[in-house]
This record gives C-alpha cells, structure tokens and sequence, in this order.
C-alpha cells in the first residue's frame, strides 16, 4: 500500500514536472513584439533641459523616459494604484485573478481588474485586443515572457514610455511636459496622481476636455495611495484642493532654427547634446522680440548670436524675432544668412596694419578726399575730417582712412585674414576682392562676425564656433589672425566708445555698422569672456529708412550683456610687447601715415564724381545732389553756362534743374574747372 503511494507520488511529481516544463517552454518560445518604440528627436542645453522635439512619424509626441529621470513618489503611487504586488509577482497576479473571478461571479459582471503592469505593457507593445479570451491569453503570455527577460525597472521604462495620456501624447516625459510644462522629476503630489490616472482612459479623462472626470480619477488615486501609506492625509488633503490643468501646455521651441538645423543635419541621431544655455537662450528670445516691436515690427528681423570665445561655444541663436509669427520671414534663419557687414570689418583691417607696421593707434591718418583708381570712397555722412589719429578714425567709422590702410595691405590679405578667423566671405560674382571689402563690401553672417570678434577678443587667435558639445582637449592648433599685441590695441580702442544713451555705463568693446542702403545695421561687442552679435534689418534685404547701427542695434547689444550676466569681466592689460606711447614718442616712420596707392583729389582740379559725364540720372522731379571731389572750396555750379550755385562750401550741393539734356561745370577758388555732360529724367 505504502509502495503505491510512492509510485503515485512519484507519478504526480513527474507529470507536474512536464506540465511546468510545457508551460515554460510555452513562455520562453514567446514572441515579442519589437521593445524599443520610435521617440521624439530631441535637443538638449548644455545642462541637459528640452530645447525642441520632434513628433514621431506617427505625429505622436513620445520622448524616451530614463526611470531615473522620474520622480520616485510617481512610480511608488503608480504601483500601488495599479499593481501593488508588481514586485513579488512573475507578470500574472494570481491572487488578484482569483478576487476578480469570485468577484464576477458573485456579481453576474466583472467588478475589478486584475491586469498588472506588466500585463498592460504587454498590451502596449503589441497593441492588440484584449477583449476576448485569446486576446487576454496572449497578453497573459507576453506579460509572463517579459518578465523573464526583463527586470522590473526595464518593464517600468516600458510603460513610462508607451502609456497613453490623451490626445497624440504618450509616455511620462510628454505628458509631464503637456500637462504641466515640466520634466517628470519635478512633479508635485497632484500632478503625479492625475498622471496615474490619465493612461485607464486617457480620452474621457482629458483635463481640458473633460475637468471634471479627470479631477474624480486623480482622487481616487489619491485616496488609494493615502490608503497605502505612500503619501500622508495632510500631502492627500492638500493635492485635492489642486486644481487640475484645462490646457496642455505647448513642447519647447527654444532655438528652434538651430534646432532644425543640427537634427537635419544628423536625422538619425536621437539626441542632440547642444552648448546653449536655455535659460539665456529664453532671455535673449524675448529681447530680440521685444526690439523689433519697438521698432515698430512689420517686416524687420533680427538675428542675436552669444557665445563663450575662450571656448567658442555658442551660448544662445536667435534666428528671428519669433519663429511661428504670421509671417513667413520669422522661419528665416538670420544668424546663417548672407549680409553685407557695413564699418564692422574695420578693426581686423586696422589689427592687421599694426602688425605690418604701416599704423600704430596714435599714427596722424589724412580724412581727406582721396582717389584710388576708378574708386573714390567717402565717408558715411559726406564731411571730412583731415589730419586725425588712427584710435579716432576707427572710433569714429571713417571710411577714407581705412580704404587707405586696404589698399596698403592688399584686399586678397584682408579676406585671407577673414578666412584664418573662420569666416566664409563671399564676393559679389565671385569676383576678386576689391577695396571695397573694407566698407562691407562682401557677404558675411552673424556667426561668421561672431567668429571674427571671438577671435580679436581672444588675443589674435581663431575661435572656431560650435553649438555642439564636443570632448574637452578636441581641436587642433588654432591659426593666428592677428598678434595678440595687435588685437589688444583695436580692443582698448573699441572699449573707449561711449555707450549707446540710456544703456549701461560699462566698459564693452564694440563696433557698430550699417549698410549701403540701410540695409542692415550690426552691433559687435565683447568683454573678457564672451562675444555677442546683433543684426536688425529685413531678410529680403530692402532697406529700413534712417536705420543706424548706432541707433537701431548697439542698444540691443547692451541690454543683451545685461541679460547674459549682471557685470561685464574687463579687459586684459596689454600683452608684454604692446607699444603704448604717444605720437610724438612714436619712431618717425609711424608718426604720419602716407598712402602710396592714393592720389589726394585736393591737390589737383576739382572733379564731378557724380553725376559721371554721359550718365542718365533719374530725379523723378527731386533736385540733382551733385558730388565734388578735389579742389578748393567754395565752389561754383554752372548748368548750361547759368550760375546755379555759387560760393557754396558744400561738396554735395542740391541742383534745381529740369529734366532734359544739361551740361554741368564746376569752378573752385582757384579758377580750376571740371564738366559733365548728363540727362535728367
């Protein structure tokens, strides 16, 4: 008797054996759906806060969730709301079955679930039915297959990316973000409950759809939980008297044409680690915003580049003034477009004629009126101002000064030094570079002038610019653009410029610039660490009428070194080599520059530079502004032989004259005469 209690003993243990060896081969032959889900690209600052993310193909909003980047109290109040045994059961929980089925029975319905978590990440992944039997047995099975493969914190991740929170927003991090414009590590008591709630039914629940039921759901969470001991009945007390969102907030758009750039750019990488700082980035937006409203809006842009120039990270882009406006013009990437620069080319021609010997910053440099060839450049408000130091002519922006110094130098050295600074000029037409590349005559960008004056401020060296985090010790030798002698003095002459009215009395080297037309006006400054670049104008390059760089954006570089920090860092002293001395101590070569390629218009007959002999001017019923260049005022104006003007000391007088054919004649106060031959229309 007590043999065949062996044997059935025996026998038993042998077919619950097979049976667990049948059911484990049944679970370990699973076949898993795919476990890594598309998520939203995304760009990140330099401490790892949302930039910008992009909607999946799908359109959904699904950004990866770390669990650890997850508020421990969400995961400690998700399990026990939704799951309390997740972490002593093997994906099914039986006990929980079993109170469901008595509970169905007792009831003639289904009173509670007994799904866990595992079992709904099963039905996430796969998405499929879980209404009928078959479907419940599948996801019963895939719960019990992902819990052999997986840990509890890999199943968690799971769900904290695929659960669904409304509208075309899935996982923790997006719904976080939707709902209450934050990452989940920072979420208080009630909005961790409402999320706990939302995925059950995540459509009737929608809090700016439906207030009311998503309130009742997130207290009952709460009131599970408290019953839990997760949280205490003063924190429970407290989150329901939080009211629930009614409107989801919108996904980051900080930088967003530098975001669009950097994930076009590389569309297959997931994550962009940036070198912004979004704060900054924040700061800087609502300036550029702010300036262009208060220049009355409409069609002007502005573009605003920051960056650190001993390590040449770019700290903040602005491309525009808002980048959904109603315009298609805020979509214009203004810190990438081609401009002309205006006067801000000057510094780095008078950095490099220091280095050559042909000027030191207290050299006499002639503001008179000079020929170059065919080229007759004058300055920005027609006056002149003879005999002047080279610190005053770059102060001051004039012009004839350093078309001079260029055409010592050469053009092609000056766009050589623009390209070791890491700039890419381009030429009108691709043609040679003339003088006129001095006066802006040549297509730059905001980053490319903000790698020029990053390099200036640095010492003389290149600073290549990039808006990605790179290794520390990356990067070869930088090229010299200028000696670190040579950009020092044109940074203690720029540091001399007075503020614009009303901006902060601090020391910030600074250069502005306006272009032909009043097509673009810059402002360029740096101090001891950082760099700033500022461009207003319009992007389809018409001109903005009375626009100055003066004006229009060196207060906007001011008020952006306010926001970028509360002091500036000053200046270096001179580097050890620097000659500082006045110009009677200079060594007589350097006391008076005198240009070789120029011939001084004064010294010789007056001359019509415009209008030319043979042109066809079109006035349009306006007087005709002639221009006089040599001679010795005052001047007499003749047009067909009548006096038009006469002893005027202007060298560009106005000219009441009709339309027709007209022979033009001036006269200086020698008797020396010049004649054109035109047609007004």
């Amino acid at each position: 008797m007590r043999a065949r209690g062996v044997l059935a003993l025996a026998l038993a243990l042998y077919v619950g054996a097979l049976s667990r060896d049948r059911v484990d081969a049944w679970i370990d032959t699973t076949s898993l759906p795919p476990l890594v889900a598309e998520t939203s690209r995304e760009v990140l600052d330099r401490h790892g806060e949302l930039l910008r993310a992009y909607t999946v193909a799908d359109g959904r909003w699904r950004l990866a969730a770390d669990p650890d980047a997850v508020d421990p109290l969400f995961a400690d109040m998700l399990v026990a709301y939704e799951d309390k045994r997740f972490y002593r059961h093997r994906g099914v929980d039986a006990v929980a079955l079993a109170r469901a089925a008595v509970q169905a029975l007792r009831h003639g319905e289904i009173v509670s679930g007994a799904s866990t978590l595992t079992m709904q990440v099963a039905r996430l992944i796969e998405d499929g039915p879980t209404g009928s039997l078959s479907g419940k047995a599948r996801q019963i099975r895939l719960a019990l297959a992902l819990e052999r493969r997986l840990s509890k914190v890999e199943i968690l991740a799971l769900y904290f990316d695929r659960a669904p929170y409304g509208g075309n927003t899935e996982g923790i991090r997006a719904a976080s973000r939707a709902w209450f414009g934050k990452p989940p590590r920072r979420l208080a008591v009630a909005e961790a409950a409402l999320l706990v709630a939302l995925p059950q039914s995540p459509e009737t629940r929608r809090p700016d759809r439906y207030a009311g039921a998503a309130r009742s759901a997130r207290d009952r969470v709460l009131d599970r939980v408290l019953a839990a001991g997760v949280i205490s009945p003063e924190t429970a007390a407290a989150a329901r008297r939080v009211a629930v969102p009614t409107t989801r907030a919108p996904m980051p758009t900080l930088a967003p044409h530098l975001a669009d750039r950097l994930a076009g750019g590389a569309p297959a990488q997931a994550v962009h680690l940036t070198t912004l700082d979004a704060g900054l980035q924040r700061r800087l937006e609502k300036l550029a915003a702010k300036a262009v409203r208060d220049h009355g809006g409409g069609a002007l842009s502005i573009a605003i580049v920051a960056a650190n120039h001993a390590t040449g990270e770019i700290l903040a882009s602005v491309g525009s003034a808002g980048y959904s406006l109603g315009t298609r013009q805020g979509f214009v990437d203004m810190t990438r477009a081609l401009r002309s620069p205006g006067s801000t080319l000057k510094p780095l021609v008078y950095a490099l004629a220091f280095d050559e010997g042909l000027a030191h910053p207290q050299t006499m440099i002639d503001d008179s009126p000079m020929r170059f060839g065919a080229y007759a450049p004058e300055n920005f408000d027609g006056a002149f101002r003879g005999p002047v130091s080279v610190e005053q002519a770059l102060q001051l922006s004039l012009n004839i000064p350093v078309v001079a110094l260029t055409a010592e130098l050469g053009p092609t050295r000056l766009v050589a030094a623009l390209r070791r600074a890491g700039v890419d000029p381009v030429l009108p037409g691709d043609a040679p570079p003339g003088l006129a590349v001095a006066l802006g005559g040549v297509g730059v960008t905001a980053e490319d002038l903000t790698a020029l004056y990053a390099g200036l401020a640095a010492g003389g060296g290149a600073v290549p610019l990039t808006a990605r985090q790179r290794p520390s010790g990356t990067g070869g030798p930088r090229a010299r653009i200028v000696s670190p002698e040579a950009a020092w003095q044109v940074g203690h002459i720029l540091a001399g410029m007075p503020p614009p009215p009303n901006a902060a009395r601090q020391r910030l080297a600074y250069k502005t610039g306006t272009s032909y037309g009043h097509r673009d006006t810059w402002a360029v400054g740096f101090d001891a660490r950082h760099v700033v670049t500022i461009w207003m104008g319009r992007p389809d390059g018409t001109p903005v009428p009375g626009a100055f760089g003066a004006d229009m954006a060196a207060p906007v570089l001011f008020e952006a070194f306010a926001r970028l920090k509360p002091r500036v860092d000053p200046l270096p002293p001179p580097p050890s080599g620097t000659l500082v001395l006045s110009n009677a101590a200079l060594p007589v070569p350097l006391r008076e520059f005198r240009p070789r390629a120029a011939v001084f218009a004064g010294a010789d007959a007056p001359e019509l530079a415009f209008p030319p002999d043979g042109a066809l001017v079109e006035t349009q019923g306006a007087p005709l502004v002639v221009k006089i260049a040599g001679g010795k005022p005052p001047f007499t104006v003749l047009a067909n032989g009548a006096a038009v003007v006469v002893a005027s000391r202007s060298r560009t007088p106005e000219l009441p004259l009709s339309e027709g054919h007209v022979t033009l004649s001036v006269i200086d106060a020698a008797g020396r005469s010049a004649r054109a031959a035109v047609e007004l229309r």
